[in-house]
């Protein structure tokens, strides 16, 4: 009996991770973390010898902390196992969404897509004059003269926003380096990329945050073939995030997320 070999002409796999949601240290709902996108990105790499992966991803962004963790972990995978990584957009990868994207080696978008917003940002309310106005005195006491910095119940003070400026200022450096590494030679020279603006579709491509108009299968297939395999890991919401005490936490991220998405139009 003549032996099969059917195995050499094994249809090429690339494993599809859906990234989708806000990006927060919170794992509930959801949001985006490190810790809870690690076992699907790390299976993403391992299981069943990909010939690459693709990310999915629909972000308006969220913690730059998690962005950088998620991100340095594709890459360091991609760089041990010699596993390309493609990235297709979605509605939004915007903030932290696009550096999840330009963590891959390409980006693909919809003539819709909304990417960039390579900015950071910072988000407070004063209340002095409110409290104020209804005969309530706010007491605080520190130990170390920075330790009540930009207290919203309190006038803001010049250097406090001074000192929150430099912070913001070394967050978006880092932002900057990042996509400069990743996409430094598809950008334009002279171009300010990286002014918290978002670009849509043809335009992004043009000026090299996106590298052309593709959907995840047409595409996948035109590299590897019509009969690839393309398995899916995303993520798995059960019933104990709606019971309980959690469930105002989950409506918390669920609001952030959806003012987040509103930014972007969405």
């Amino acid at each position: 009996m003549k032996p099969s070999l059917a195995f050499l002409n094994r249809a090429p796999r690339v494993n599809v991770v859906h990234l989708q949601g806000v990006i927060s240290s919170q794992s509930r709902g959801n949001a985006l973390s490190d810790r809870s996108v690690a076992p699907l990105i790390e299976k993403a790499f391992a299981k069943g010898k990909p010939a690459a992966v693709a990310l999915v991803l629909n972000s308006p962004g969220g913690s730059p902390v998690q962005s950088s963790l998620i991100g340095a972990r594709i890459r360091r995978l991609s760089e041990e196992k010699g596993i390309p990584v493609h990235a297709f957009v979605e509605d939004v990868a915007a903030s932290g969404g696009y550096w999840l994207a330009s963590a891959a080696d390409d980006i693909w978008v919809d003539p819709c897509s909304v990417v960039g917003s390579i900015g950071v940002i910072a988000a407070s309310f004063g209340a002095h004059e409110l409290i104020a106005r209804h005969g309530v005195e706010r007491r605080v006491h520190t130990a170390g003269k920075s330790k009540s910095m930009l207290d919203p119940f309190r006038p803001e003070k010049p250097e406090d926003v001074e000192r929150l400026d430099g912070i913001l200022s070394q967050i978006h450096d880092a932002f900057i380096s990042h996509v400069k590494a990743r996409r430094g030679a598809k950008l334009p020279e002279g171009a300010d990329l990286f002014t918290g603006e978002v670009w849509v579709g043809e335009k992004a491509v043009e000026i090299g945050l996106a590298d052309g108009i593709a959907h995840l299968k047409p595409k996948l297939k035109e590299l590897y073939g019509e009969k690839v395999k393309l398995p899916v890991f995303a993520k798995r919401r059960g019933l104990i995030p709606f019971l309980g005490a959690r469930v105002a936490g989950d409506i918390g991220l669920a609001l952030e997320e959806r003012a987040l998405f509103a930014r972007y139009g969405l």
